[in-house]
């Protein structure tokens, strides 16, 4: 296809005549009409200049595409019917700014340019671009409150068990190199493969016996390491080993089998690498198996972080978007979120998370390098001692740090600190108590299970253990319960994500094409929630049943 360039133009004003038709047809207004009056154009030409080339035939405004692309999620449309509301609803002319008579342009416009964002690595432009003109109106701050959480997102491909799996990743690498090399492929593929893998792999066409189905599996991987070995000697066709397929291939023969003596073994489940590490479909190499509670899912994790300051301030807009694969752990996400709102000026002072985000390293980290105090629950002390009653967990115990000495409750100082012989459970010291102590101590039963051997208190880094103990003894008051409570608003967002923009399924393959669905996700919301502010609609109240608004009347 030919190139297209960029010929950046200043956004006009909406024309007279879409004017007058869009106010005589919407007297009351509608969300585009909204947004056009109070944002005017949301997205210039010249944002998205570095993505197109310097010469080639000239390209649509991608400043009206990008609108498009974001009203198009406020409708959950498809690309054909989101070109179709640009040719022919007046609303969608009055936002994009359009002559009524306007042709707009085919739906694959739209692919294209979501390509571009991608592939110039521009997916959160247009959430940045809509929050800085937000920034401009007073309608967004810095350093107020923002709430963070996570939610499950299902790739757009099909669950495999381990025999699908090998036996689909196969036939992809098949697929690829017949379009690649069709006559290099006809030379080296058996003529037992077009049945085996000529088409789709579903298991109730699979052996149903358990010996069966292993002769299958090994039959596959023998399969799979031929082709490979094939790939690896084809000296005239360099490229074939770089084929995307080719590389998943390699992944998915070291997840699922073992070579021993030359030959490939079917793993053992206790053999299996770790979900993180495996692939679970060749159609998206970086969707993750993962379960959450009662949840099992193929696919990512999005988290949001949106402004929750009292709703007379303003709207609830979300500040940033995160996709992460499906295995990635929620604490690790606290200092990206950070990060990136921080290169925005969007920090908040009071961060509201899950328990999910709150270890202590967190929450000293918070603080100390981005001014901004980590509201949330923390894990409860999970020893024994915690789940007895009358136990003496870690914070019946003084610590003394000047003088490297813990105090129990009996009143008896330990004998000892040194460093952790045992880092791999985070504590950094360890204070050992006197045997002479201990043995007699009436306090025995409810401080050790050690038949002979003293306590033994690990401790973390001071400020972490302060931390952590300081965030226990708060989040059992009102005032952190206040505070705390208005972090459930996020799981409001999801919803609405979920219903108004189809959040819970990927659109896309890959977790570069499923950030971009999130963001404009993000951006859509964002447009919803401030036309309703605009025309002066209050917020919903939470939802109460029937049957629990009887105990309120009474």
């Amino acid at each position: 296809p030919m190139p297209m360039s960029l010929r950046p133009q200043v956004p006009l004003a909406v024309p007279e005549e879409t004017r007058r038709v869009a106010r005589a047809a919407f007297p009351k207004g509608t969300l585009c009409l909204r947004i056009a009056d109070a944002l005017g154009p949301v997205y210039q030409d010249g944002q998205f200049a570095t993505l197109f080339p310097r010469r080639g035939q000239p390209a649509a405004a991608p400043g009206r595409l990008a609108l498009a692309i974001v009203l198009q999620f406020v409708e959950n449309l498809s690309d054909r019917e989101a070109a179709n509301a640009v040719r022919g609803r007046i609303d969608w002319k009055y936002a994009l700014g359009l002559q009524l008579a306007d042709p707009g342009f085919d739906h694959t416009v739209l692919s294209e340019f979501r390509s571009r964002l991608v592939a110039g690595g521009a997916e959160r432009l247009l959430l940045d671009a809509l929050l800085r003109v937000l920034q401009e109106q007073g309608l967004v701050k810095a350093r107020g409150r923002q709430r963070t959480d996570s939610t499950h997102v299902l790739a757009a491909v099909r669950g495999l068990n381990r025999l699908e799996r090998v036996g689909e990743t196969l036939r992809a690498a098949l697929n690829e190199l017949a379009v690649v090399a069709p006559e290099w492929l006809r030379t080296v593929a058996p003529a037992a493969w077009y049945e085996r893998y000529g088409r789709r792999v579903e298991n109730y066409r699979l052996p149903k016996t358990e010996a069966s189905r292993l002769a299958l599996a090994a039959e596959i991987g023998a399969d799979g390491q031929q082709l490979l070995v094939v790939i690896d000697g084809a000296t005239e066709q360099p490229g074939l080993a770089q084929l995307p397929a080719v590389t998943v291939l390699r992944q998915v023969w070291a997840a699922q089998y073992i070579e021993v003596a030359g030959h490939l073994r079917w793993r053992t489940s206790t053999e299996m690498p770790p979900a993180a590490a495996q692939v679970c479909s060749p159609y998206d190499a970086e969707a993750r198996y993962s379960t959450k509670r009662e949840v099992a899912w193929v696919g990512y994790k999005v988290q949001l972080t949106e402004t929750c300051d009292p709703a007379c301030e303003g709207p609830h807009l979300i500040t940033n978007v995160e996709t992460t694969l499906a295995t990635t752990p929620d604490d690790n996400m606290v200092a990206v979120v950070h990060q990136s709102l921080e290169q925005r000026d969007l920090l908040p002072g009071d961060h509201l998370v899950d328990k999910g985000y709150t270890d202590s390293r967190m929450l000293v980290e918070g603080p100390q390098r981005y001014g901004v105090t980590i509201v949330g629950p923390v894990a409860a002390d999970t020893g024994w001692q915690a789940r007895v009653e009358g136990g003496l967990t870690k914070a019946a115990f003084q610590v003394d740090w000047e003088r490297e000495v813990v105090t129990c409750p009996a009143g008896k100082r330990s004998l000892s600190w040194l460093p952790n012989t045992w880092p791999e459970n985070g504590m950094m010291f360890e204070a050992r108590f006197a045997r002479r102590d201990c043995t007699p101590c009436a306090l025995r039963p409810l401080c050790t299970r050690a038949k002979h051997e003293p306590r033994i208190i690990g401790l973390q880094a001071r400020e972490h253990f302060e931390a952590l103990q300081g965030a226990r003894r708060h989040q059992k008051t009102e005032a952190f319960q206040a505070s705390y409570a208005a972090r459930a608003g996020i799981e409001g967002t999801h919803a609405q994500a979920i219903r108004r923009c189809g959040l819970r399924r990927c659109r896309y393959l890959g977790r570069a094409k499923t950030h971009l669905q999130h963001v404009i996700t993000a951006a859509a919301v964002n447009l919803v929630r401030l036309a309703e502010w605009f025309a002066g609609t209050p917020v919903a109240k939470t939802r109460c049943s029937r049957f629990a608004a009887l105990r309120l009347a009474a």
